[in-house]
């Protein structure tokens, strides 16, 4: 499967780098596997790799 997330660019754009590709990782995790779908998975990404960068801040 080709995982390109354009559809949701804009959500993601506001990301940084490393919030953007952890999302992702996040969100491609999600759709294989669980019942998660794309806009479900790219949002629920979203929020754990912001999360997870808040984490890592301290």
């Amino acid at each position: 499967m080709d995982w390109t997330f354009e559809d949701f660019k804009t959500k993601l754009d506001r990301l940084q780098p490393s919030v953007r590709k952890k999302a992702c990782d996040i969100a491609i995790e999600l759709v294989r596997n669980n019942d998660y779908s794309l806009e479900e998975a790219i949002t629920e990404g979203i929020k754990q790799a912001e999360e997870w960068f808040y984490d890592l801040e301290g």
